[in-house]
């Protein structure tokens, strides 16, 4: 689980800190990043569809058309996207980020409004991995149900470096897996599932122009919180402190499932929890609001996920194991039997 933390926390700074690298960006002839001017949003070159709402925002794609990964002209207007109308790069984006900009844009017309859209789809990966989040929550139940008996271990072996000790406390240590029935591969596994789906739906949203040109709650989607507060609308700063209170939520939620070895350990995981609450925040301000609400609403859902998560496994911490009813009669008999015996050792001394 630690090792799931950390895998999440670098793709995730690497992803606001870099929006996926700064090639993917349309830039001028002073090698700057083009933006629109009104939202603060940034030219991506590998777009799958054109705006067409904005037509200011379909001339500055047109100028710098030359830079655009696919032909501007055999681009479709978003409303008429398939997933046939551009050629896949790659198998990735052929499996993952193509067929996830179609599902947004599609259920984007049945519901009225791609922001709503993309919550939506949001929310579903969420509910789709959640089999996955269950078995890993149990895999961390069962270690923590393990780690008194591997520190116990940790403790015999310390300080003996030598191959028999060494080759011992691994199959002490495999042994006490084995019996609380530990994986240490599903946490990774969990790991490398969300990743290239994380990544995939972003970029799908990232690559939608269209998505930037839809309003959600008086919000520009295509607006970023810096600009928008410029602008007058304080309201951009309410969506930062959102951010910033779901992002602490779900990764709290999901150290809390963590079994620390040591204070030193959960140390680092408490400043790596704030260290990725500043990085996130403070990327968040020139981030289209698009991937606000998105990034809400799942890290929402993750919190209270994990909360749920983390009652059901504190309960079966603390609450012992019910008793079948041959257990229960099994432990009468003896009773009846030591009350018997007592019994008969009292007469037979009154004799």
């Amino acid at each position: 689980m630690k090792n799931k933390i950390k895998i999440i926390f670098l793709v995730t700074v690497i992803l606001m800190t870099s929006g996926c690298g700064t090639s993917n960006y349309i830039k001028d002839d002073e090698n700057k990043i083009v933006e629109y001017e009104a939202t603060g949003q940034m030219l991506q070159k590998d777009i799958l569809c054109l705006p067409e709402k904005n037509e200011e925002l379909y001339k500055l794609y047109e100028k710098y058309q030359d830079q655009l990964d696919y032909d501007f002209d055999e681009l479709p207007k978003c409303s008429e996207y398939n997933l046939s109308s551009t050629k896949s790069s790659g198998l990735w984006e052929f499996i993952f980020v193509k067929p996830l900009a179609f599902l947004i844009l599609k259920l984007g017309n049945l519901v009225g409004n791609l922001g709503i859209s993309l919550i939506l789809i949001g929310l579903a990966i969420r509910l789709i991995l959640l089999p996955f989040t269950i078995k890993s929550s149990k895999q961390t139940l069962n270690m923590r149900k393990a780690q008194p008996e591997i520190e116990k271990i940790e403790r015999k072996y310390r300080n003996r470096t030598d191959n028999e000790s060494l080759m011992a406390k691994s199959q002490e240590t495999m042994m006490v897996y084995k019996k609380y029935k530990v994986n240490p591969m599903v946490g990774c596994l969990m790991a490398f599932i969300q990743i290239p789906i994380f990544f995939a739906f972003l970029r799908a949203i990232y690559r939608t122009p269209a998505i930037y040109e839809e309003t959600l709650f008086s919000f520009d989607l295509g607006m970023t919180p810096i600009v928008g507060i410029q602008n007058g609308n304080y309201l951009y700063l309410l969506l930062l402190i959102l951010i910033g209170v779901s992002t602490y939520l779900s990764f709290k939620q999901t150290m809390s499932q963590t079994p620390q070895a040591n204070p030193e350990a959960a140390k680092q995981m408490k400043i790596m929890l704030y260290v990725m609450l500043v990085i996130v925040v403070y990327a968040s301000l020139s981030l289209p609001t698009a991937l606000a609400f998105y990034w809400i609403v799942t890290y929402a859902f993750i919190a209270i996920q994990n909360i749920i998560i983390n009652m059901i496994n504190n309960r079966s911490l603390t609450n012992k194991p019910r008793k079948t009813k041959a257990e229960k009669e099994k432990k009468r008999e003896k009773i009846k039997d030591k009350l018997a015996k007592k019994e008969g050792m009292k007469y037979g001394k009154n004799n």
